[in-house]
């Protein structure tokens, strides 16, 4: 990628880019966060549709199957599975004094698989949890978010078979779910 040919792409200067993003790394980084943001958008929307708590949790799954899928920078970012025609952008943040909010932002540190799953984990227990949820349930709701996510990357490696994901998430969690989230 040359930094030229993506400002005459986006109709800009290739100084806007290095005003905006600082480097190479820097305009990576950014995509990566817009990706992420993609990403954790649509499983807001699987959260929130209207439906109980094990398809909400299976609709997550089918949205993370389907958008590493069709991305494989989401794939990449989901799984850690790099390549050397998709680098892994550095994870760590990197010291910057800028003051423009795209390349600050792109600074900081980027997520790991793993903190995606507990980005999602925390996502669905503040969707599908009400104000009052005893502790033991919102944790039993935590790992069964946690189970869905890694079911979902599970099968973005191995797709599974007859019934596809979402089948696969509904009968590996349980069939009751606490009495204070059955409502849901």
């Amino acid at each position: 990628m040359r930094m030229v040919d993506v400002a005459a792409t986006a109709g800009v200067s290739r100084q806007t880019l290095y005003n905006e993003f600082g480097s190479k790394d820097g305009l990576a980084r950014a995509l990566v966060r817009r990706e992420a943001d993609g990403y954790l958008a649509g499983v807001d929307r699987a959260l929130a549709l209207p439906a109980d708590t094990r398809d909400r949790l299976a609709a997550t799954a089918e949205w993370t199957v389907r958008a590493c899928r069709s991305n494989v920078l989401v794939r990449a970012m989901l799984t850690g599975c790099w390549s050397e025609r998709l680098p892994s952008p550095s994870l760590t943040a990197v010291a910057s004094s800028c003051v423009v909010p795209a390349q600050r932002r792109a600074d900081g540190p980027l997520p790991a698989p793993a903190d995606f799953v507990a980005l999602v984990r925390e996502r669905a227990v503040a969707a599908l949890a009400p104000p009052g949820t005893p502790r033991s349930d919102a944790g039993e709701l935590a790992r069964s978010c946690e189970l869905a996510v890694r079911l979902a990357l599970s099968c973005v490696a191995a797709p599974p078979g007859e019934g596809g994901v979402a089948e696969l998430v509904r009968t590996t969690l349980p069939r009751q779910p606490s009495r204070s989230l059955n409502h849901l």
